[in-house]
This record gives structure tokens, sequence and C-alpha cells, in this order.
């Protein structure tokens, strides 16, 4: 974990390969960001859609807004933040061809399903899958962008199997060991999208299948769905585990139990999709219990999270003379705004994770599934945990990107206090109408339900309220970056803040097995075919017989 390194540094191709996928994710928030403007308008009752660009629809927003905040925002910064937190652990670059290739697709394949968004072909929700259709270049676009995480994931695997060659019987640095994990999950995880897009999709969309199986390319789809949840959120916990520590002057209290809990991500993220399945046919109950059962499990490595950030926390605090019960916390870097963003996102990720909780459970899903309720929860965890994280940790990202001084420190301070109000704001809203019933993913709520029913109307008004606030806090982020990449005064070499740990890395024992990847992978496969086999037997081959449903020009 500790490697001294102080003076580490990438090629220039690298940095410049880093940024551009920086970069595109910025311009895909922004454009999500006033979309979803829009969206929180709608459920205030102002019907103003097609005052905004790629917003000619209603349904068209809200595909610009879920695929361009939840994949290419989320994927841009999970392929650069970790591949140079991975080369910053390992001290080495990473293979270029590798990295220009996670770059170049992932840049191509934001472009042909923005296209498909743009121009009206692709109204298909960020959960796209059968019977909804959307264009061919959409499917592609969508396509491209896995196949960038995978190119990523193999600059990442490469650059450690030549580190362990050269450091035979060393323990892999901590923070290699999560980042590569991360990726493991999701290789695993994105085939079902993988599958559900080439083999289903795409093919169906081009005209080689007349007809598409719902059932098994939703399933596919949310093999993918919730796995990739943590996908977005394990980067965030990477910089909660070994940065925020360091930044605010304190250590990571274990080794052993961070690599526990990335490992308990990696065996239990995957086999839990049938709990956003719980009404569908076609699957047995016992199975969807099976999956209910593996969704409180994988909660659980989110306990262990909170629990030993906030130590880390307390730890830093302390040492910074914080005392009493809570005095450690005011000792915080609250004035550094990429600390204290992400301290704001620990905050309401808590909110988040409640919710997220309260869903999992079997009859309460059937009350809130279809209703803002689910939107209200995940604004608190992708809409701000890993939103609200990616902010903060781009206020020292880009500079040591580009060489720049962060601008307008105090804009981007107070940023993150803007952005988490209007979150809290929003999600109030929505999940107040959503305990009242009021649908998600529906342009009637601006119009005669709201007036219908009291309860709407003011859960609708207040969303609306939140959104606006987001809104300014994502402005206020834009401006800042921008101002930084143009016009930031040129500095001098930066340090990555890699935290220590205060149990180190054991060199015998037990836990030196932790470093055994291949063991896990294959014990997080068995897992997976205990939880989807049965159905995969008893479903298969497929039932090609809906036809598709999507715009006009079908």
């Amino acid at each position: 974990m500790a490697v001294a390194a102080a003076d580490f540094d990438l090629p220039r191709s690298q940095k410049r390969n880093i940024r551009w996928m920086l970069y595109v994710g910025f311009v895909a928030l922004t454009v999500a960001a006033v979309n979803g403007l829009g969206q929180a308008l709608n459920y205030a009752g102002i019907d103003i859609l097609d005052w905004f660009p790629g917003m000619q629809t209603y349904y068209q927003g809200l595909t610009a807004h879920g695929v361009l905040m939840a994949l290419v925002l989320t994927f841009a910064f999970a392929n650069a933040f970790l591949a140079l937190m991975t080369a910053r652990a390992l001290a080495r670059p990473l293979p270029g061809l590798l990295l220009a290739g996670a770059t170049w697709t992932f840049i191509l394949g934001t472009g042909l399903a923005g296209f498909a968004i743009v121009s009206g072909r692709a109204s298909v929700l960020y959960t796209f899958y059968a019977p909804l259709k959307a264009h061919w270049t959409f499917y592609l676009g969508a396509a491209l962008l896995v196949i960038s995480t995978w190119l990523l994931s193999a600059a990442l695997f490469t650059a450690l199997v030549r580190w362990r060659r050269e450091n035979p019987g060393e323990r892999i640095p901590l923070l290699a060991y999560i980042s590569v994990l991360t990726f493991a999950m999701w290789d695993i995880a994105s085939l079902g999208l993988a599958i559900e897009v080439v083999v289903f999709l795409l093919p169906w969309s081009l005209g080689l299948w007349e007809a598409i199986d719902p059932l098994l390319t939703r399933t596919l789809f949310w093999f993918s769905g919730h796995a990739i949840v943590y996908f977005w959120l394990l980067p965030a916990y990477v910089s909660w585990y070994a940065l925020i520590p360091r930044q605010n002057g304190g250590k990571l209290f274990s080794d052993g139990i961070t690599r526990i809990v990335f490992l308990m991500f990696l065996l239990l993220s995957i086999p839990v999709g049938f709990h956003h399945q719980y009404t569908d046919p076609g699957i047995p109950a016992w199975q969807k219990a099976v999956h209910g059962f593996l969704t409180f499990g994988v909660f659980f490595p989110s306990l262990v999270t909170a629990f030993s950030v906030m130590a880390a926390l307390e730890n830093g605090g302390r040492a910074r003379g914080g005392r009493g019960l809570l005095g450690w916390i005011p000792k915080l870097s609250w004035g550094d705004p990429a600390v204290s963003a992400q301290l704001l996102a620990m905050l309401v990720f808590l909110l988040g994770g409640i919710t997220g909780l309260m869903n999992a459970s079997y009859s309460m899903n059937q009350v809130v599934h279809n209703t803002t309720f689910i939107p209200g929860h995940f604004h608190m965890t992708v809409g701000t945990a890993v939103a609200l994280t990616i902010m903060g940790v781009s206020y020292w990202l880009v500079p040591w990107l580009t060489g720049r001084q962060l601008v307008g420190r105090r804009i981007a301070l107070a940023q993150g206090w803007v952005y988490t109000i209007g979150v809290l704001v929003l999600a109030r809203g929505l999940i107040q109408g959503g305990l009242e019933g009021m649908p998600r993913r529906s342009a009637v709520v601006a119009s005669s339900y709201m007036g219908e029913v009291p309860g709407w109307h003011w859960a609708g008004q207040i969303a609306g309220i939140g959104g606006v606030i987001m809104f300014v806090g994502i402005a206020m982020f834009a401006v800042v970056i921008a101002a930084t990449i143009l016009f930031g005064k040129r500095t001098g070499e930066q340090e990555i803040p890699v935290s220590e740990t205060i149990l180190p890395p054991a060199r015998s024992g037990w836990e030196v097995r932790l470093d055994d990847l291949r063991l896990y992978v294959f014990l997080a496969i068995l897992l997976i075919l205990i939880a989807y086999g049965p159905f995969a037997v008893g479903y298969l081959p497929p039932k090609m017989t809906a036809p598709g449903f999507g715009p006009p020009f079908f």
C-alpha cells in the first residue's frame, strides 16, 4: 500500500488518454444534468420539455439522462480513475495500446449511443430491455462502452501480472488489489449485458430476428443491471478506503478487512438480479427468494465499509486534536473541496443504503417498485454517493492530470453543499410521492394525474425544487472544471494521497490467500451458476415471439 512514489508520473500519452475519457464523462454529466432538470420540472407540473436539448419527448430526455449519467459518466470515471490508481500502486505505466484502445472504444461507443438518443431513435430508457426497440447504433454504442471496460481491465491485469513476475512472494499493493478486483467483478457481471445486446438486441434491431424474448433479455439485463451498481460504487469506495483517510490526516484501520470487503462484492454482487424481477412471470418463486436472500447478504460489506471508513476518519480527526465523542468531526478537511464533497456523499449514502435495504424486501418492493420511491433511492446512491464522489475526486484529479491549479476553490467548496441540499430535497419529494403511489418514468405526472392526487402535487413540487438546486450544483462543478482546464495556473508535480493502514498486510497465514484472485473468481462463477443455473435449464431455449415497439421510424 505504501509505495514510495511521491515522484510517480505517467507517460504523457497515457495521461492524455485518461484525461479524454474524463472529459467525455464531464460532457455527459452536463448534458444529463440539463435533461435531469427537465425531469424534475416535469414532476413539478411544469411542461417545458421542448425547451431542452435532446428532449423533444419526455422519454427521449429520460433516456438521455439515465444513459449519460449511469453508463457514460460512470464508465469514464471507473476507466480513468482505476487505471491511474493501479498504475500508482504498482509504480509503473499501463500497457499503452490497451489503454488507448479503451479510450477510443469508449469515445466511439458514446458517440454512437448519443447519436441514436439525440436523433430520437433510442427512447428506450436506461433499462433498455425488450420489447422496447432502439436503432442499431444505440446497441452497438452500448456494446462498445462495455468493450472499453474490458480493454481497460486487460490493461490492469497485464500490469499486475508483470508486477507479480518482478516481485515474487510480495503481497499485491492494496490500492492495486481493490482496483483490479472491481474490474474482475465487472468483467463477469457485464457478460449478461453483452449477451443481451450482441446476441439478441443488435441482430433484432438490424432485422435479423423478427421477434424477441422479453423475459430472457430482461433477465440478462438484470444479471448485469444490479451488479453495475457496484461498478459505479466501488471506484468511490476505492477513494474512500485508500485516499480519504490520508486526505484527513488519518490511516485506514486494516488491510485485510478492506480486501475481504471487496472480495465479498466480487462474490455477492451478481447473483441478485431476480430481486428486480419479483413480479415477472416465468421465474419460480424459490429462485426469487434465493436472490432476495443474497441481496441482503451484499448489504453486509457496505456496513463494514461504513464502520471502516468512519474509523479512519475518526483516526484522522483525533490526530488533529479532536476531543470528546464527536469533536473529531470538525477537525476533518472540510475546507478542501475534494474531501468535503466526498464526506457529504458518504452522509447521503447512509440514507440511500437504508432505502435500498427497504426495497430489497419482497413485500416493500411490491408497494414501491414502479413508483418515484425508486428514483428517490438511487439519486442518493448513484446520484450522490457516486456522482458527488466523482466530482470531489475530480477536484484533485484534474489538476494532477493537467498540471494546473484548481480555479474557483470557494465555488468548488460551496458546490458540494449546494448539490447535497438539492438531492436531499429531491429525494424527499420523490420518496414521499412514491409511498403515495406516484408513478415513475411517466410523462402524465405533469398533466392529468397531478391535480387529482393532492399528495402527488406537493411531492412533485418538492422534487422540482430539489432538482433545480441539484442542477445549480452541477453547473457550479462544470464551471470550475472548465476554468481549471482552460485557465488554471501551471503548477509543479503533485502527489497522489495514498493512505497507509494501521494493521499492515500480513506476510504469512490465511490472509496471504486473499491474493489468490483466481480462487475467488472461480467461487464467484460457482455461486452464479447456483443462482441462475436452474432458471437457464428450465427456461431455455429462447422464446422469440414478441414484436418490437419503438418510435414511429420503426
